[in-house]
């Protein structure tokens, strides 16, 4: 079910940067992450498929290695940014949940 809000206006949200939001899904408050490229914003629940620790190092702030990899602060696992798949790292293979999210009306909205 969608929110009533938007997640996070669209212009506070860097092309190539990262943002964290809060969401309700399936009942449960949840930590997102929030990728833009372009016009275009991928989410992920802010949980690492490892050992089920957030991605950030601090609350809001994500690590992006310099070949554009997203990286877990906690064990250093690294997400491509198309799909979310580990490639590098203790869960390579594994994926972060996605999560659906539209732009819209200058905001990114929960689907």
């Amino acid at each position: 079910m969608a929110e009533a809000a938007p997640l996070l206006a669209l212009e506070r949200l860097p092309d190539g940067g990262f943002a964290e939001a809060a969401a309700t899904i399936d009942g449960d408050a949840e930590s997102l992450l929030l990728y833009r490229e372009g016009e275009r914003v991928r989410a992920w629940l802010n949980i690492c498929p490892h050992a089920g620790r957030r991605l950030d190092w601090a609350p809001g702030q994500f690590l992006k290695s310099r070949d554009g990899l997203l990286v877990c602060a906690a064990h250093g696992a690294s997400f491509e940014l198309d799909g979310g798949v580990c490639v590098a790292g203790p869960c390579r293979g594994e994926a972060l949940r996605a999560v659906a999210v539209s732009v819209r009306d200058g905001a990114v909205w929960l689907d």
